[in-house]
């Protein structure tokens, strides 16, 4: 069983081993593959694993050995499913492995628009505070989550955690979501419209999957929807909002601040209008990648991987 992995060191860039994968074949790891080069390296690979790197048709239709593709992540919009299904390739994905660490981390932007807590720190060191006259100061205005409304789209994992969280802060919360599982159970909760979601929050926050569906979802009408003192977050996948339009909406006053994990292009490319933004804070791609995060992916794709090997595949996506 020849095993590849097209892009490990992201999930392992030397902390973790792949111990597991190495007891059910020869393993092959590359820390990173340009596309260009992925037919070349997967080839004869009965077993193809990637994160970010793109696995098209054309890729797929090349690899006659390939029987599993598994995906090291739990979006799978890089992998080509229709080629996948024609060539009798399954492929799986790796689900809940880092909700916690992403519930965590939308708070961890969202306070820092609330509060500025880097910034206000790095005035001190300045020697701000010790010029100041009086015994404490602020440069930016200081929110209160308490008795505000949290609007979250998408409902899955990661969403409910996040109304868990928002919760414990005295929220309110409301939803949008294709479907809509009984939450009798949760308090100051009910389901939304997306208009009315945009228009009622003081927090939006995206958890949803990239679909055609979602794939610009975050455009001029829905932002001028938003209140002016709403802050929009973003830690699912970078093309489900328009670029231009949440730079121009943060520049132009329309909404209060974004705290954003992820972009339409990752790495940016050059002249992203959301570089530089007004009131825009930007991460890359990290709310996952907490060392207890990984190790979930590791041993969820090793199971993944044995599973299949025992004709018993798990996480199928096609």
């Amino acid at each position: 069983m020849k095993i590849v992995v097209l892009d490990g060191y992201a999930l392992n860039p030397g902390d973790l081993d792949w111990k597991g994968f190495e007891s059910c074949g020869e393993l092959t790891v590359y820390d990173r593959t340009p596309p260009d080069e992925v037919v070349a390296r997967a080839s004869g690979a009965d077993m193809v694993w990637t994160n970010k790197t793109p696995l098209p048709g054309a890729v797929i239709r090349q690899l006659s050995n390939l029987k599993f593709i598994g995906v090291l992540a739990t979006g799978y919009n890089v992998v080509d499913l229709d080629a996948a299904r024609e060539c009798g390739v399954t492929v799986s994905n790796i689900p809940d492995y880092s909700s916690r660490s992403v519930a965590q981390f939308t708070f961890a932007l969202l306070l820092e628009l609330c509060h500025r807590v880097q910034r206000h720190s790095d005035g001190v060191h300045e020697g701000k505070w010790a010029r100041s006259k009086d015994f404490a100061y602020w440069e930016y205005p200081l929110v209160e989550l308490a008795g505000k409304t949290m609007g979250i789209i998408g409902f899955g994992t990661i969403g409910k955690r996040v109304a868990d969280v928002a919760t414990a802060f005295g929220m309110n919360v409301i939803a949008f979501s294709r479907s809509q599982p009984e939450q009798r159970d949760r308090p100051n909760f009910r389901w939304a419209s997306l208009e009315e979601l945009l228009s009622e929050s003081d927090v939006v926050s995206i958890h949803c999957p990239l679909t055609e569906a979602t794939r610009g979802l975050i455009n001029t009408d829905n932002l001028n929807r938003m209140k002016r003192t709403a802050f929009l977050i973003n830690t699912a996948r970078g093309p489900i909002v328009v670029d231009d339009d949440l730079a121009r909406a943060l520049n132009e006053g329309v909404i209060a601040g974004a705290g954003l994990d992820v972009l339409s292009v990752e790495p940016p490319a050059g002249g992203n209008p959301l570089i530089g933004a007004k009131n825009c804070l930007i991460t890359p791609h990290i709310a996952w990648a907490t060392r207890e995060a990984r190790e979930r992916l590791m041993a969820i794709a090793e199971g993944n991987l044995k599973a299949f090997l025992k004709g018993e595949p798990r996480n199928v996506v096609t």
